[in-house]
């Protein structure tokens, strides 16, 4: 079994939804921490789910909102993504939010 450090980054440039990580099929993650990045004049809202493996959708954040300039840890507490399940963000506005995950994958082989 291996553990290996990651992390996931998207510069949420339109407001299409972006998957930022999808966990192997082997293995388990640990998402350690979400930083939320708002470079723009204007406030924008976030929302952020995790989708498994049979495409069912559950919610972490609708509609978080940012302020201007402005950086928050949004994840307060370890958040644990099963084999092949997907963490995906939604931004209000494009152009306006940067989105870094920091993971530990944990590899059952």
């Amino acid at each position: 079994m291996a553990n290996i450090y990651k992390n996931a980054k998207a510069d949420l440039n339109s407001t299409s939804e972006v998957t930022l990580y999808t966990s192997p099929s082997n293995s388990r993650a640990i998402i350690k921490s979400i930083l939320l990045h708002n470079d723009s004049g204007a406030g924008a809202d976030i929302s952020m789910k995790v989708v498994n493996a049979s495409s069912a959708e559950f919610p972490i954040f609708t509609q978080l909102s940012t302020t201007a300039r402005s950086t928050s840890q949004i994840l307060t507490e370890p958040l644990i993504l099963e084999e092949s399940e997907a963490l995906k963000c939604t931004a209000s506005v494009a152009d306006r939010l940067i989105v870094i995950v920091s993971i530990l994958e944990i590899n059952k082989d």
